[in-house]
């Protein structure tokens, strides 16, 4: 049995995912009201037209800051909420079961630079990947709800 006690605190991953691609960024911190903005800032930088953000009950999500720049995009957002305690539905939940269990398993990181490198690395490795990331969506009850929205797709 391997036990080692690392130096670092948190390193928090926030990812969004649409019908070709996902969109990921990873904070040295625990993610809060600001890191949740620039997120939504990230994704609005790199998709056009509207998004459809599906979230589960976060606190964080429901913050003024977020909610604050979410009236500020004048409906360029849509927010669909997650019923709780339903982590299946969300298919970026997916994304982080993969992550851990077939990309990450096993790594023991020096630290913290090593651990957000290759957790950087990996991310962009499941991202060059477009028949996972559609097979990985596919698995979420929630993308047949999407669908019928014609809209881009962004789970949180």
């Amino acid at each position: 049995m391997l036990q080692y006690h690392f130096s670092w605190k948190v390193l928090s991953a926030a990812a969004g995912i649409t019908w070709w691609s996902f969109y990921f960024r990873l904070y040295p911190t625990t993610i809060r009201g600001p890191q949740v903005e620039d997120f939504l800032g990230h994704l609005l930088r790199h998709l056009s037209g509207k998004l459809l953000v599906v979230w589960d009950g976060l606190p964080t999500h429901r913050a003024r800051v977020v909610s604050d720049f979410i009236a500020a995009q004048r409906g360029r957002l849509a927010i669909q909420w997650l019923p709780g305690y339903a982590p299946e539905l969300n298919p970026v939940e997916y994304i982080w079961g993969y992550w851990k269990k077939h990309e990450l398993p096993n790594f023991c990181p020096h630290d913290f630079a090593q651990l957000s490198y290759q957790a950087r690395r990996a991310l962009c490795r499941m991202r060059r990947r477009p028949r996972l990331v559609r097979d990985l969506l596919a698995t979420s009850p929630t993308v047949s709800v999407a669908i019928l929205c014609k809209t881009q797709l962004v789970l949180n």
